[in-house]
């Protein structure tokens, strides 16, 4: 007997093009699980002008990570095309974290953030011809746990160089969910994208079905 495939339900108009502004395979992911149908095209926008330029007139992380997301949607800008773009930045007790910079980099971070509770700001934003039709910042907070220096070596021993594309050198939907003692949030958001509202915003725009 042959296995029946079944096929998802259209909910997206095909005539509105939707292109993801990032390389991030979590993102990719989410928005494929989701059932979107999208381009990819990473942007290749220089963040360390804007973070310098928010650290210099006071922005809070929130808006740093929103500006960047603007300014990756508006990079990739084509015709008739709705971007999708965003950013995470972490912070903790006034540090901000950018992605580790080798095992090195991320054991660092590890220890850094041990025994802690940061933040994720994470923006997305919808950009259409140049325009930003629509932006959203979430905000979830984590605890790591006291590990010992012997988990954090198996930990990276184990994840290897899949942790170094993470800010905060961590994966959660991967072991790195072993690092945490409390999660405040939503998920999505964690891993990069915040999911629901980037849906409602589509529904909004009538780009996928009611």
């Amino acid at each position: 007997m042959t296995d029946l495939v079944l096929m998802p339900t259209l909910i997206q108009n095909r005539a509105d093009k939707l292109l993801l502004a990032s390389g991030s395979a979590a993102r990719r992911r989410i928005l494929e699980n989701a059932g979107l149908v999208f381009d990819v095209e990473a942007s290749s926008v220089d963040e360390t002008p804007l973070k310098q330029m928010g650290r210099q007139q006071n922005w809070s992380v929130d808006t740093v990570a929103l500006r960047l997301a603007e300014a990756k949607a508006q990079s990739v800008q084509k015709p008739d095309t709705i971007v999708i773009g965003a950013d995470q930045m972490l912070s903790c007790e006034g540090v901000w974290y950018d992605k580790p910079e080798g095992l090195e980099g991320a054991r660092q971070q590890l220890l850094q953030l041990r025994g802690k509770t940061h933040s994720l700001h994470t923006a997305v934003v919808l950009c259409f011809n140049g325009q930003i039709l629509w932006h959203h910042v979430s905000s979830p907070r984590l605890t790591m746990r006291m590990f010992s220096l012997e988990f954090v070596e198996h930990y990276l021993s184990l994840e290897g160089a899949a942790c170094l594309g993470s800010v905060g050198s961590y994966r959660l939907e991967g072991p790195g969910i072993q690092l945490f003692a409390a999660i405040e949030g939503d998920a999505f958001s964690i891993q990069g994208l915040p999911l629901l509202p980037l849906v409602a915003a589509l529904r909004d725009l009538k780009v996928l079905q009611d």
